[in-house]
């Protein structure tokens, strides 16, 4: 204990208090006050006031300068979690792994975070393979920034004076297209693992490329990822994906050998035929949806991902003779069982992921009451979706999704056309029939949702 206090005192006298960060003026970075939301320039205001430092910092600074909208603003200070709290009233302490304060302004919530120490195995709490498991020993903001993974990350701003403080020339990294680690590369991954998936996203984003001793020992490391939490695991893939940059992310993954540790069957779905066409139209599609600014779904995205799994093992089970449906069931519930060891995959997500997938062998039903029962699902919509991807892919004939899109958009008379093209009756005894099977049910009828 004694010889851990003495290096941790001779470490800190002996570190540079003279090194003083780049404090850059608005004319030389072009970033103002007003690009700034104005719950976090009222978070940095407040604590300010209190006598605290308070920037602007990370991924919002970041992305701002990269000409990009940030998606979200974080604050760093050197007012502690309970400080912070009690500036504001609407706030709350989340966290063990980093202890960080909620502040919330409207629909919006700031995230935060007090100005940590240089991470050390002194200082933090690690696991057998230098995965930081806790630390909150609070610190400089020299130190915060040493602390960050990237210098494109390490920038400060201040919305009040408009200015940047950068300590690591992450401002310089940024107008190189370069994106370069903090500190020693291997060291820093072991602290965290996810800084390898990171690393790939960002440079995807912002058209960065990767500094070849931040690149170089991903490959050799990338077992590392098995020890982080499924959960931090899933949020990860999901800012991949959702990036709008998730082709190049995927193809970067693999050539870097990291997506075994997030998707362990997307080796498998990319080596069939059909299956990597799927996979590859769903990302363009979703990477189109997101750079227009259209909403996209985790459920429909991960459904597109694991599908040609699901329908290798439904078709084993159908050979042997299991019913269609419990068939299905069955192979949906063990493919998601196979991603939960990896990928924390949250129950509302699978339960989204299983929808789209029980209602495909509905749509082969075009006939009787089943098109006008399928088309009222709440989930209709991206089941379709799903139908038409099949069909871009290759896997069926485009005449299925083309039917159910006229059918869903028809009138009652052309909707009657379409099921006599189907079973060869005409309407008047497709009526009658209708009527003859409403008379049978209890409440002759009305239990059909479009009737409610």
């Amino acid at each position: 204990m004694i010889r851990k206090l003495l290096r941790r005192v001779f470490k800190r006298a002996a570190s540079p208090t003279s090194d003083e960060p780049a404090v850059l003026g608005v004319d030389q970075h072009g970033l103002t006050g007003n690009q700034i939301s104005p719950a976090a320039r009222k978070v940095c205001s407040v604590l300010q006031e209190q006598g605290h430092k308070a920037y602007v910092v990370g991924g919002a600074v970041r992305d701002l300068l990269a000409g990009q909208t940030p998606k979200d603003f974080d604050v760093a200070t050197s007012a502690t979690p309970e400080e912070v709290k009690a500036a504001f009233r609407r706030s709350r302490i989340i966290g063990r792994r980093f202890r960080i304060v909620h502040v919330m302004s409207g629909p919006e919530t700031i995230e935060v975070s007090t100005f940590r120490a240089s991470q050390d195995a002194e200082s933090a709490e690690t696991d057998a393979h230098g995965r930081i498991l806790r630390d909150n020993v609070f610190g400089s903001m020299a130190e915060d920034a040493t602390r960050r993974d990237f210098t494109v990350n390490a920038l400060y701003f201040d919305p009040g004076s408009e200015t940047i403080v950068d300590y690591h020339h992450g401002v310089a990294d940024l107008r190189h297209k370069t994106l370069r680690m903090i500190g020693e590369v291997r060291t820093r991954y072991r602290e965290d693992p996810v800084r390898m998936l990171r690393a790939v996203r960002l440079g995807a984003k912002l058209g960065l490329n990767i500094d070849p001793a931040a690149r170089g020992p991903i490959r050799e490391m990338a077992s590392l990822l098995e020890n982080v939490p499924p959960a931090r695991l899933f949020d990860e893939m999901l800012k991949l994906l959702f990036s709008g940059h998730a082709v190049k992310c995927l193809k970067q993954l693999r050539e870097e050998g990291l997506h075994h540790g997030l998707l362990p069957m997307l080796d498998v779905i990319l080596e069939q035929p059909l299956g990597e066409r799927f996979v590859w139209l769903s990302l363009e599609n979703t990477d189109e949806r997101v750079r227009n600014g259209r909403p996209v779904s985790p459920g429909f995205l991960f459904a597109t991902l694991l599908w040609h799994e699901v329908l290798v093992n439904w078709e084993a089970r159908k050979n042997v003779g299991e019913h269609v449906y419990p068939a299905l069931f069955a192979a949906m519930d063990e493919v998601l069982d196979q991603q939960a060891e990896k990928l924390a995959i949250t129950r509302r997500i699978a339960g989204d992921i299983k929808d789209i997938w029980a209602l495909q062998p509905r749509f082969d039903r075009r006939n009787g009451k089943g098109p006008y029962r399928l088309i009222e699902q709440p989930r209709y919509r991206a089941a379709w979706d799903f139908l038409r991807l099949r069909a871009e892919a290759g896997e069926l004939d485009a005449e299925l999704p083309e039917w159910w899109r006229r059918f869903a958009h028809a009138n009652p008379v052309d909707r009657e056309s379409l099921l006599q093209s189907q079973d060869g009756t005409t309407p008047k005894k497709r009526r009658r029939r209708r009527r003859k099977a409403a008379s049978n049910q209890p409440g002759g009828g009305e239990d059909h949702p479009a009737s409610q």
